[in-house]
């Protein structure tokens, strides 16, 4: 059952107790019954490698497309905050990126690599020589146009597949990030800081996803088939 419809059940029980339909709530103390535990599809490690060496090159989009994938890769920014920065939110100084309305409305600051802050750099340097280059949205697309959620998944799809990558959607970027902050024993109070979570629930499926994959790395190097 979904959170909206459990929602409507418990205010349309109480309306019918209000009215005097019912003596009593019946949904009153009453708990939905957990959902199953959705599987996180993270690119590994190799596979982050080979988009990024996917989107090599010296034109505008090699290096606007690994720039978008190193910064997403790492901060967990949803495509939607990625696509919607513009130059003035990135300091490449301070090594931040300021999301200024998030999911939710909110906003918050996110910390970024020497080698993203690289790749930024190399990105808006080609960007300068760029017709359109005075437009204020960080991500130039086609014809010159600011960058669209349909043409950056096209254009990563697009990677990927060069990259050997049969499945591959822009939200992976994010579960990506998450996933390889917790394996190398980031706090899960920081990421909910620099990926803009307010509460747990997400969290607890990376946690788990997380502890999977060290598990499966563990169990590959104690190698107990070895009999």
């Amino acid at each position: 059952m979904s959170k909206s419809r459990d929602l409507a059940l418990k205010r349309y029980a109480k309306w019918l107790v209000d009215e005097g339909e019912l003596s009593s709530d019946p949904l009153l103390g009453l708990k939905p019954p957990k959902g199953d535990q959705k599987v996180v599809n993270a690119l590994t490690e190799d596979q982050l490698k080979r988009l990024i060496a996917a989107c090599q090159g010296k034109s505008l989009m090699d290096r606007r497309d690994e720039t978008i994938v190193r910064l997403m890769a790492e901060t967990g920014l949803r495509a939607n905050e990625t696509l919607s920065l513009q130059i003035t939110d990135v300091n490449l100084d301070a090594g931040i990126v300021t999301i200024v309305r998030g999911k939710g409305g909110k906003g918050r600051v996110s910390p970024f690599s020497v080698q993203t802050a690289t790749a930024i750099d190399r990105y808006l340097r080609a960007r300068r020589a760029h017709r359109l280059s005075n437009t204020g949205a960080l991500w130039l697309g086609g014809g010159g146009k600011s960058l669209g959620y349909y043409g950056l998944s096209k254009a990563l799809k697009q990677r990927a597949t060069a990259a050997g990558i049969e499945t591959f959607h822009l939200h992976m970027l994010r579960h990506t990030a998450a996933t390889r902050w917790l394996r190398a024993g980031g706090s899960e109070s920081g990421l909910m800081s620099v990926a803009g979570w307010k509460n747990r629930s997400m969290i607890d499926r990376y946690v788990g996803a997380a502890a999977a994959s060290l598990a499966a790395d563990e169990a590959r190097r104690l190698n107990l088939g070895d009999i």
